[in-house]
């Protein structure tokens, strides 16, 4: 694996960008699926104190993303994938506590990957769930 590459995959694993500022914790990484948590405080909340959709929709694309990338470098396809459309179904209203992030492939394909996004509170009950299509790219 080349020195860029292996630059590129230790970025996966960490919380840079968006991911620290929100406080995406990742746990696990791997082409088949990302973990992580991110801890509610009040500045995850909209203006009536439970936690802002976009906040749930940033997890999904970061976590699919990170899956995503994994998998070109897994299976040797290589360059990385950037998201073309985030669907994010709000369940339950959550306003403190830790969300759970775990991703699952639905199709993954030359062109085109998408994955499901589950997020779960600390009782195991999902609050939201997104669709997030990535497209290959060569970098």
């Amino acid at each position: 694996m080349d020195e860029h590459l292996d630059e590129l995959l230790a970025r996966a694993r960490e919380s840079v960008g968006l991911d620290a500022h929100i406080g995406f914790v990742v746990d696990e990484v791997s082409g088949e699926r990302v973990t992580g948590t991110l801890t509610i405080t009040s500045d995850h909340h909209q203006p009536f104190g439970i936690v802002h959709g976009g906040t749930y929709c940033a997890l999904a694309e970061s976590a699919a993303s990170v899956s995503a990338f994994c998998w070109l470098q897994e299976t040797g396809i290589g360059g990385t994938a950037v998201g073309v459309n985030n669907s994010t179904d709000f369940l339950r209203s959550v306003s403190d506590g830790v969300i759970s992030v775990s991703t699952s492939p639905i199709h993954r394909g030359r062109r085109q990957q998408l994955w499901q996004v589950d997020m779960t509170d600390e009782q195991g009950r999902l609050v939201a769930q997104s669709r997030v299509r990535m497209a290959n790219i060569e970098l």
